[in-house]
């Protein structure tokens, strides 16, 4: 009986860390409401940066505002894309969009307004930046921000493309 419950909670550790280790399937929206699920989020062979933020969240738009400054470079170079996903909940989620248009961020920007995504990823703290490969996985996370992580970032996003292993 004992091996039983020892085999269903291996099963239930491997299940959490297998949601853990990939971008989970969930419904987020565009800040103009439109609905789309985070299958769309993208970047055939190439590393994908999910920034979690807030509009209330400094840190966060510094961390975001180096990135834009930047991104031309990193995609001319790598191929990364950017998603940066608003974690506003439904009161202050109307006033994501005109946040976004005044700052002519150059990446995509998707809400969490449920916080579902938030949720299955274990963010509890923004911003809170994921870097996934080719294949979606995640490879490398991060919390806070100090001026300088984004070189961090990009240097991942190299090692990536050059087919290096990534260890947390």
């Amino acid at each position: 009986m004992k091996s039983i419950f020892a085999i269903i909670a291996l099963f239930a550790v491997i299940s959490v860390t297998a949601q853990t280790n990939t971008m989970p399937t969930v419904d987020v929206k565009k800040p103009d409401g439109t609905i789309i699920s985070t299958d769309s989020i993208l970047n055939p062979g190439k590393p994908i940066i999910v920034s979690f933020w807030a509009t209330w969240c400094k840190p966060c738009i510094k961390e975001l505002t180096a990135i834009s400054e930047v991104y031309e470079e990193w995609q001319e170079e790598t191929g990364v894309k950017v998603y940066a996903i608003s974690i506003d909940d439904s009161r202050t989620f109307a006033n994501v969009a005109s946040f976004v248009n005044g700052r002519a961020w150059p990446f995509d920007v998707l809400c969490d307004p449920n916080q579902e995504l938030k949720q299955k990823l274990n963010v509890n703290q923004v911003p809170h930046t994921f870097i996934l490969d080719k294949d979606r996985k995640i490879v490398w996370q991060h919390n806070s921000y100090i001026d300088g992580n984004e070189l961090q970032m990009i240097e991942i996003v190299r090692k990536l493309n050059n087919g290096e292993t990534i260890s947390e």
